[in-house]
Order: structure tokens, then sequence, then C-alpha cells
């Protein structure tokens, strides 16, 4: 049986994710009405999917909250709902500085709309993990905590590698397959934590999982380490910037070099955590 509850749909969270889903949808209509561009493909198909994404999964939850059905659901509603609006908040930074960026200008209007209408979904999306982590006695999950918001960064920050690799540069030197390995592991490593901790599964594990967690981060800290020095070394090497380079292929591997150097602080951040919580933590039992 289905019970309808309205305060779903006119409470702050509600509201705001009603014009979440306009907004997303908005962005969407506007740059797909603009046409397919004749470069930065990987670019314009990175953020129509966070604006697609973004948009269904947002009336997905409103719809599932709406009529009761998120109680049904065999998971961590708060983790889930949580997660979501942090990673969508990212998505939506991303989307609203490389769109403008590649595809933008002066004469263009819709792409200047896309972008504007963006950056509203960006802010809407921060509000959205202000309020949920606001109320009162519902957020106490995992990835609602610091190390949960570091894995989550840790997966995004990966796909947006992942969006600016070109499989002709690292397929060329064992070094560059190194690098690729790196972030392939240790994005399954934090995916496999938020999906584990999203359907409730982390307290089946017959051993200590913060433990295991911590060396893990460590291991991708150091691995991190390792491709923040081979992945410049090799595909900068002989290989200036072109002359007539306007976001051309050259600025991904630059793309490449500094987000890794990002997911190195992260991972760095996040065993540091992790230690901390693990061995100099005493939580008190029953809490």
């Amino acid at each position: 049986m289905v019970h309808l509850d309205f305060k779903a749909l006119i409470s702050p969270v509600g509201i705001v994710r009603m014009a979440e889903f306009v907004l997303t949808c908005t962005c969407f209509a506007l740059v797909a009405s603009a046409g397919f561009p004749n470069f930065g493909r990987s670019h314009w198909s990175w953020c129509m999917f966070c604006w697609c994404f973004c948009c269904f999964m947002t009336l997905l939850i409103h719809i599932l909250e709406f009529t009761n059905l998120n109680t049904k659901v065999p998971i961590s509603w708060e983790d889930f709902t949580t997660a979501f609006a942090m990673l969508a908040t990212l998505m939506m930074v991303t989307a609203s500085i490389i769109y403008p960026t590649f595809f933008a200008c002066s004469s263009c209007a819709r792409q200047i709309a896309a972008s504007v209408v963006s950056w509203l979904c960006f802010v809407l999306y921060a509000v959205e993990v202000w309020l949920v982590r606001k109320r009162p006695g519902e957020i106490s999950g995992f990835l609602s905590t610091v190390p949960g918001l570091l894995k989550i960064l840790e997966t995004f920050v990966a796909c947006i590698i992942f969006t600016s690799l070109d499989p002709v540069e690292y397929r060329t030197f064992p070094g560059l397959q190194w690098c690729v390995a790196v972030y392939s592991i240790c994005f399954v490593f934090s995916l496999l934590i938020i999906l584990l901790t999203i359907a409730r599964l982390l307290l089946v594990f017959p051993f200590f999982f913060d433990v295991l967690v911590t060396v893990c981060n460590a291991l991708a800290a150091v691995m991190y380490a390792t491709a923040i020095v081979i992945w410049p070394l090799y595909v900068f090497k002989q290989n200036p910037r072109p002359v007539q380079c306007n976001h051309c292929a050259w600025d991904d591997l630059v793309v490449v070099t500094f987000m890794t150097f990002i997911n190195l602080l992260v991972y760095i951040t996040d065993t540091a955590y992790s230690v901390k919580l693990v061995f100099f933590s005493h939580p008190e039992q029953g809490e």
C-alpha cells in the first residue's frame, strides 16, 4: 500500500529538489538544442551525463520519498541521499566550469544560458547538502562523515581523470599503463566502499573492516605518489604544448596531471583521518 507524503513536497529539501529537477532538465535541453560540437566531445558528453544523471536521480529520490517507497528499499536511505547530494554538487561544479570553458562564446546564447543555469544547479545541490546535514538525528551513516565525503571525492576525481584520458597516449608506454591501473584500482576500491555502505553490508565482514580500509587507503596514497611522478615524466617529455592549441588534447594531459595530484592529497588526508579514527580514537560504546 502506497502512502503519499505531501510533506516531502513542501519541505525545504523537497522544494530544493523540485528546483534541481527543473533546472538540470533545462540545462540538458539547452545544450541538446545547441547541437553536438565538433571538438571536445568527451567533455561535452561528461557535462551532458552530469545534468542527465542528476536530473533522473533527483526525480527518482523525490518520487520515492513522496510515495514512502524509500522505506521499502533495502539500503541506508540517509547514506544514499547524502552521498548523491554531495556527488551531484561536485558534478555540477565541474560541468559549470568545463562547459563554458570549452563551448561558450560571446554569440552563443544557449551555451551561455546553459552555463548560468548549471551554476544555479550547483548552488541548489550545495544547499541540499547543507539542509540534509542540518536535519537533527537523521544523518548518522558513514557517507555523511569526513571519511565518507573523502571517498565520494576520490571516486569523483577519478571520473574526471577517466574522461580526460586518451588511449593513444597511455598505450604507448608501460609507465603510463601503470598510472591508468592505479587510477582504476583505487577507483574500484573507493566505489566498493560506497556501495557496501549504502547496501549496509559492512558489518557482515568477519574482520576489522576499518583496519582494512586504512591499509588500502595507505596503499592507494603510495600508488598515487608513483603516478604523480611517472605520468608527467612520460607525457610531457619532448612533448611541449602545441602553438595552435585551443583546448587541444595536450590540455587533457594537464588535467590528468592536476587531478592525480588532487587525488594524492585526498588519499593522504583519508589515510591520516582513518589512522586517527582506528588507532587513536576510542568512541563510547552504545552511541
